[in-house]
């Protein structure tokens, strides 16, 4: 068969699968939800680490930064996924999720090496747009991405790193609304397929860095914890300093395909908010990969005394 017609078949099959869990089902089952008496405000009576410390999302703001010199940019391996090698897309009652190939990594948390599990987004709905988990400054986007990734080093599989010490490390992008993002389409172009709980299919593989922001180089870093049940405080969170863009439409099509029931469910519930709102800091500190200036994209302006300096070599 012709290199291009293998292709064309590939990107056409979208297969509706009806297949046992794996190792990237979620931890979180499916008994809470965001409102409710199982809502966000009752998390912690059957999972207590949401009561607990070291809970994110937190708010980005500029008196509880520090510069850190040793926070270089990440290094991604295998992130460049190949058309030909389908990845499963995911209605799992809570977001959609992308589950990704075991021979993705980055590199960046010395010593160790973290391997990518899934992905997904989280979002508002189509009155208030504001669905980011993280803010800055006070300031919601539009809606946020998580590229899950578990200590692999350390760790045999992401459901045993999940509450251990250095367990995973989340990278978090910020999505405000701008100009149509073709990247984001890979994924969201296949949302019809997976509008109720439980529905997957298969998509092509596609380069996955395309989905982070320019100059990823520059990030917020601090310590803290799944945003859903069970909220186990074991997270490395990166979170980009730049946001990505995506169109109204593109975020219109997010917040309207999907439900958090199953297709037969005679009460059907709209995928919408499904973010954790913000949590309390405790004593932590956000170390900054850059330096002075615009904390994020204008919204703020600091000096150098405002953002503290800090290096781990001193």
């Amino acid at each position: 068969m012709p290199h291009r017609s293998l292709h064309a078949t590939i990107v056409l099959l979208l297969v509706i699968l009806t297949v046992q869990p794996s190792s990237s089902a979620p931890l979180n089952g499916s008994k809470w939800t965001y409102v409710g008496p199982t809502g966000e405000k009752n998390w912690s009576k059957k999972y207590p680490s949401c009561g607990g410390l070291l809970q994110s999302p937190i708010d980005l703001h500029s008196d509880i930064l520090q510069y850190d010199a040793s926070l270089t940019p990440l290094q991604f391996q295998g992130y460049n996924v190949s058309a030909e090698k389908l990845l499963n897309l995911t209605n799992d009652g809570h977001s959609v999720r992308l589950n990704l190939n075991s021979d993705m990594y980055i590199q960046g948390f010395q010593p160790h090496q973290y391997r990518a599990e899934q992905l997904h987004l989280h979002w508002g709905n189509r009155n208030d747009p504001h669905g980011s988990e993280h803010t800055v400054s006070g300031k919601h986007f539009a809606a946020e991405l998580h590229i899950v990734h578990y200590n692999s080093d350390l760790y045999p599989d992401f459901r045993t790193a999940s509450d251990k010490s250095e367990g995973l490390a989340v990278l978090a992008v910020l999505i405000e609304i701008g100009s149509t993002n073709p990247s984001y389409d890979k994924i969201f172009s296949h949302l019809q397929h997976v509008k109720y709980k439980g529905q997957q299919a298969l998509i092509p593989g596609f380069n996955i860095e395309e989905l982070l922001p320019e100059s990823p180089g520059e990030y917020y870093r601090y310590e803290g914890s799944l945003t859903t049940p069970p909220c186990y405080p074991t997270v490395l969170w990166t979170v980009f300093r730049n946001p990505v863009q995506i169109s109204q439409d593109q975020l219109l099509a997010l917040e309207t395909a999907l439900y958090f029931t199953h297709m037969d469910d005679p009460s059907p519930k709209e995928m919408v908010n499904n973010f954790r709102q913000v949590q309390k800091f405790d004593e932590r500190l956000v170390y900054i990969s850059f330096r002075q200036g615009s904390v994020f994209g204008g919204s703020y302006r600091g000096s150098e005394e405002t953002v503290q300096e800090f290096d781990y070599d001193n």
